[in-house]
């Protein structure tokens, strides 16, 4: 990339039937929108990069020889076929009409987007399903559902907010997290599921009290997942500057 250029970073979304959407003119309730958190985008704008939203028809390959940084955002729990989970509790319901049952063209294409990326050499950063996403490319597994417990995961506050006290997760020495945020950090949270068994090459950088995974890395690659959403923090997180940072590096 030339000096001086942005780096593209693409977010990921979901797809939703246009009828879901209050006040849309019912001829086109039939039809299809791409939708993205711009909260990313502006994000990601503030850092120094070029947001680019990436539709699930566009082939990932070819995508990562244009892309500088991939981020995996949130949304709904991927389909248990692709991490050796329970296919029975799975709803036969379409994904575009109800989009939080699972979605499996966007489950395929950001599986096959995080191995692209990583073939590349191309920083990624998942965010909350998309560190599950990102565990799962690499051959790991999850937990389906997290139990009730000391630490809220699940929380009813809604967005943007920073988290409560009971949300704090602690990084492992010389990791990428523990060089953005320090020894720890308080962050929101808004998952039910986690990290199980870590795929090849992960490592667990963060976790909360209670032992659920918060931070998975690729040591000696720019890869970091974080099950918060750093898009939703009220305080700048540093881990939306660190892939812009790292995809400028390099580009």
């Amino acid at each position: 990339m030339t000096a001086g250029i942005a780096p593209l970073i693409g977010t990921t979304g979901r797809r939703v039937r246009l009828g879901l959407i209050d006040g849309m003119d019912t001829r086109y309730g039939h039809l299809y929108a791409d939708t993205f958190m711009s909260d990313f985008s502006a994000r990601i704008a503030r850092a120094g990069g070029v947001p680019v939203n990436l539709p699930y028809d566009a082939d990932p390959e070819a995508l990562c020889h244009w892309l500088s940084g991939v981020v995996i955002t949130g949304g709904q729990d991927v389909h248990p076929a692709y991490w050796g989970g329970d296919v029975s509790v799975v709803r036969d319901v379409d994904p575009r009409s109800n989009p939080m049952v699972h979605d499996v063209e966007r489950d395929e294409f950001e599986i096959a987007l995080v191995r692209a990326a990583l073939q590349r050499n191309i920083p990624v950063l998942g965010v909350c399903r998309g560190l599950q996403v990102l565990n799962i490319a690499l051959g790991g597994t999850l937990i389906p559902h997290l139990p009730p417990g000391a630490v809220t995961h699940l929380s009813a506050a809604p967005p943007v907010t920073d988290g409560a006290d009971d949300h704090k997760v602690a990084f492992e020495p010389d990791s990428i997290a523990e060089r953005l945020f320090g020894a720890s950090a308080v962050t929101n949270s808004w998952h039910h599921q986690a990290v199980d068994r870590c795929g090849t090459g992960l490592l667990v950088t963060g976790r909360t009290g209670d032992g659920v995974v918060e931070a998975i890395e690729l040591p000696g690659s720019p890869v970091l997942g974080v099950q918060w959403h750093p898009e939703w923090m009220e305080r700048d997180d540093p881990t939306l500057s660190w892939i812009v940072a790292e995809a400028s590096a390099r580009s």
